[in-house]
């Protein structure tokens, strides 16, 4: 094949964007790519396989038709009420268990109202509702006619994501302390919620050092190189090795261990990695609870687990160290909801980041008691978790924050839905799909990676430097990069084959590696797309040899 048309110095100009601005680049490349070339006019177009994107082609239906279904219902509690024409009135808590009841028996036909009687009877056998409030709550709020109340978070619907939280991120082994709450636009607001507050809040500041682990999703790189931050980062890298050159993608000791150092503020790791796709080891997780207990007591950590569901026996680093860890979570990827924007940030009761602004001298509590002054009489009894809901709405329209009610609801349910059977047998169909589909990309591209029991293979990064060195010998290692742009064969897969990649070095991985989805396309396409790499990697090794002759 021919190499790119793009020069190197265009390639590295184009590669200092965020991957998912170049991705716009690979995707025009590709579309262009589809048209009909001279002499093969009428020829089906080629398709383009973008496995840039973390969209999966996966909905959950279950939980989807039980929200419907609670739809109806909770119209027929606002018809009761008041009919008249289109209009309808607010649902009433007395007697409503017993109407959904009721409701039940008489729309046996209705799609998905076996499935939401299940969710229901779980949620009230479980948690220990009273059923009226519980039932009158997510039917009221599917109509969608109050405000979110509690703010942060509605009752029931807390109590139900905890225990979704315990079940899937703290492997049904929590801490004793409470964790609350707060549901926010999905896992992106959630990132934007905290990194805001905790400056809000002085217990990060402008210049801060903070330490990301790497390779990382790439917001986390990116906010803090933001003006309003300006944090000096540190990188922990995961830089091991299992054989010459194939990466383990795992942290050494030495790279931990540069959490001890104190002025270290804060730790950010998505967890399992993106894009590596592998959860934290034990080992890792047991060094980090060690610098805590020795060297640094008050280090925060933010730890994103929205793929931890693809790992069997998940933990989440939260669960070990409950006192200075912020989760965040969002249900995008496991239901195929991106589009619902349903996420949560958890924070134990129990936490150093109250302890600390707590601990702030008297002169920045005063200004802080004054931010927060309009909603309470003792605004320093504020909650951090708290803090951050009044943040999100510049404490002004406190009164009014919140994640939209209908919303909650639907987290409510898919919650519901993974503790039923049926959602345990979802859980183990999406977990083989992915895993499926990176063996076929593996059996195109013939790489090898690590075995790995943890492995989410939500995405895999391919080191091709790695690869070459594997499989040519240093030497023609050393040939690609001198010779060629990291980007390079994302440009040449872009335009000769209509495959769209990332580049892992916008992760702050290795720059020579590639990152793809395995969640978004159709099985097969993923063995097309291992071929495609196969062959830009032999045209590499062919312009190898035809340089030395």
């Amino acid at each position: 094949m021919p190499k790119s048309t793009y020069s190197r110095e265009e390639m590295q100009r184009l590669s200092s964007l965020s991957p998912f601005e170049l991705k716009a680049e690979f995707i025009k490349l590709a579309e262009s790519a589809q048209a009909d070339k001279p002499g093969q006019k009428g020829r089906a177009a080629r398709t383009m396989l973008n496995a840039g994107r973390g969209n999966p082609n996966w909905v959950a239906t279950g939980p989807r038709e039980a929200y419907c279904a609670l739809g109806y219902f909770a119209l027929s509690e606002s018809r009761r009420v008041w009919t008249a024409d289109d209009l309808g009135g607010m649902p009433e808590e007395l007697g409503c268990g017993e109407r959904f009841e009721k409701f039940v028996r008489t729309h046996p036909e209705l799609p998905g109202i076996e499935m939401l009687k299940a969710s229901f009877d779980l949620a009230v056998r479980r948690f220990g509702f009273e059923k009226d409030a519980f039932v009158h709550e997510f039917a009221d709020s599917m109509v969608g006619d109050n405000y979110p109340s509690p703010d942060r978070m509605l009752t029931h619907c807390e109590k139900i994501v905890r225990g979704y939280l315990h079940d899937e991120m703290f492997d049904a082994n929590p801490p004793a302390d409470n964790l609350s709450i707060f549901a926010t636009e999905g896992g992106t607001a959630a990132m934007c919620y905290i990194f805001d507050s905790l400056m809000k809040n002085g217990v990060l500041h402008k210049g801060d050092r903070i330490a990301l682990m790497v390779p990382e999703f790439t917001p986390y790189l990116e906010i803090p190189e933001l003006d309003t931050y300006a944090f000096d980062v540190v990188l922990v890298e995961a830089s091991m090795f299992a054989e010459n050159g194939v990466r383990e993608w795992r942290y050494p000791t030495d790279e931990v261990a540069k959490l001890a150092d104190p002025t270290v503020r804060m730790v950010c790791l998505v967890n399992p990695s993106n894009p590596p796709s592998l959860a934290l080891s034990q080992r890792v997780t047991d060094q980090i609870k060690q610098i805590v207990a020795d060297s640094n007591p008050n280090l925060v950590i933010v730890t994103d687990d929205v793929y931890g569901t693809f790992v069997e026996g998940f933990r989440s680093i939260a669960a070990d160290l409950p006192r200075n860890t912020l989760l965040v979570y969002s249900y995008s990827k496991h239901y195929g909801a991106t589009g619902w924007r349903l996420g949560v940030i958890g924070l134990h009761d129990d936490n150093v980041i109250d302890a600390m602004i707590a601990a702030q001298p008297q002169d920045r509590k005063d200004r802080l008691n004054k931010r927060y002054s309009t909603l309470s009489l003792e605004p320093e009894k504020i909650r951090f978790i708290d803090r951050l809901v009044a943040d999100s709405r510049q404490v002004a329209l406190n009164h009014t924050a919140g994640l939209s009610l209908p919303q909650q609801v639907m987290m409510g349910l898919f919650s519901l839905f993974d503790m039923l059977e049926e959602g345990q047998v979802y859980k183990e169909r999406i977990r083989a799909i992915v895993q499926r589909r990176l063996q076929l990309l593996l059996e195109g591209a013939q790489m090898k990676i690590a075995e790995d029991p943890k492995r989410a293979a939500y995405y895999i990064e391919l080191d091709l430097l790695a690869e070459a060195e594997r499989t040519q010998g240093k030497a023609f290692a050393d040939f690609l990069e001198k010779n060629y742009d990291p980007v390079d064969p994302l440009f040449r897969l872009a335009e000769q084959t209509s495959v769209v990649l990332l580049n892992g070095g916008g992760f702050d991985g290795p720059q020579w590696s590639v990152r793809a989805s395995l969640a978004n396309l159709d099985d097969l396409d993923y063995l097309q797309i291992g071929h495609h790499l196969r062959t830009i990697f032999d045209d590499y090794v062919a312009e190898w040899h035809a340089s030395q002759s």
